[in-house]
């Protein structure tokens, strides 16, 4: 089984209120995730101990430039996200890399599994 893992200190709030239903991955991870995949939602640091919330069942995964995502894309990766400078803003500050409107993208969209 697959994991989706979120920093804590970005995502766990809205994680635990299921407010973040999609997450935008860089680069093409269709080969990893597909849909109708379960996966566990987790949260913790990249290399370190993390914390299971909640399986997942995987809806849709689109691949794309930053430039065509939706605003629902953009929305449901982060409520408080607009536009997608502010996706380039995040995934600079995980990635640690130059992103531009032109980087390509993965989209994940997810439903919580009840158990």
């Amino acid at each position: 089984m697959f994991a989706l893992n979120f920093y804590t200190d970005l995502y766990e709030d809205v994680l635990r209120t299921h407010r973040k239903t999609a997450t935008i991955r860089l680069g093409d991870k269709s080969d990893k995730y597909q849909a109708g995949h379960i996966v566990w939602i987790t949260v913790g640091p990249r290399f370190g101990r993390r914390q299971k919330l909640y399986a997942a069942i995987i809806d849709r995964v689109e691949v794309k430039p930053i430039s065509e995502l939706s605003p629902r894309d953009i929305e449901r990766e982060s409520p408080e996200m607009r536009s997608a400078d502010d996706v380039i803003g995040v995934l600079t500050r995980i990635y640690g890399e130059f992103i531009t409107p032109i980087n390509i993208v993965t989209v994940i969209h997810f439903s919580r599994v009840d158990e």
